[in-house]
């Protein structure tokens, strides 16, 4: 159905995880992809969990890719937004976050982002690119609009965005890390888009590395990494992992 979706390997084992640090509790969620709906159940989720365990110093770590494909991208930045002003929470960049930034730029053409979903992104700020376009209005004047219809928290968000966190013994980063570099040494475009290198390698990271960017039909964990991006824009499911001091579990209930 989805000819253009390519899901990653599976592999199921049962393995220990390092506990989180004393007294915290990470809720990590995977790639959003414009779905807010999923999202917000996610939320209710993690706000039912919290209600239960009452942890002492919950964090909330994101992966990013919060944009294209789902309808929803424009929505989902407000809803991130809104969440971080109640909660401790961490935003990483995904690649697709730096679409807009260069789109804008006119470093991406109109017609790549639309293979990777920026129509949707676009539609979400109120922009009709194909109107726009049939009408012979032009790329320019999509840049233009979409400019001007950007909100400015949104660009203070995109632009506070960060391409790694550590917390314990654990590495968050959206789509993995170079083997054998130091954490401070991997370059960016690792840490956004790298796949094969990454994930076939069995080997120690020095952390145990919580990623999306490669799609899986249900939560992958490795004894060196966990995948925790289950394509919810054609799936319609969106995951939560809990780190707490018995290590990492699927947050109870999880699904679309």
């Amino acid at each position: 159905m989805f000819s253009w979706f390519k899901f990653g390997p599976e592999r199921e084992t049962v393995i220990a995880y390092p506990p989180a640090p004393d007294g915290v509790t990470i809720y990590a969620i995977g790639d959003i992809h414009g779905c807010d709906r999923q999202l917000s159940a996610i939320h209710q989720r993690i706000d039912a969990d919290l209600a239960r365990r009452n942890p002492a110093a919950p964090v909330e770590v994101y992966l990013g890719d919060y944009i294209d494909r789902g309808p929803g991208s424009a929505q989902v930045l407000d809803r991130l937004i809104d969440r971080a002003a109640s909660r401790q929470a961490v935003f990483l960049r995904g690649n697709h976050e730096t679409y807009i930034d260069d789109f804008l730029n006119g470093e991406v053409a109109l017609a790549h982002w639309q293979s990777l979903g920026g129509y949707e992104t676009l539609m979400s700020y109120g922009i009709n690119a194909y109107r726009m376009l049939r009408e012979e209005e032009g790329e320019p004047a999509i840049r233009k609009a979409f400019a001007a219809a950007l909100p400015d928290r949104h660009r203070t968000f995109l632009a506070s965005l960060s391409n790694q966190h550590f917390i314990g013994r654990y590495q968050f980063v959206h789509a993995g890390v170079r083997p054998g570099i130091a954490p401070e040494d991997q370059a960016e475009e690792d840490l956004l888009w790298i796949r094969d290198a990454f994930l076939n390698h069995d080997g120690d990271f020095g952390y145990c590395v919580v990623h999306g960017h490669t799609p899986v039909r249900k939560p992958e964990f490795r004894p060196n990494r966990i995948n925790i991006d289950t394509g919810a824009f054609a799936t319609g499911v969106l995951t939560c992992i809990r780190i707490d001091e018995t290590g990492a579990h699927l947050l109870e209930g999880d699904g679309g």
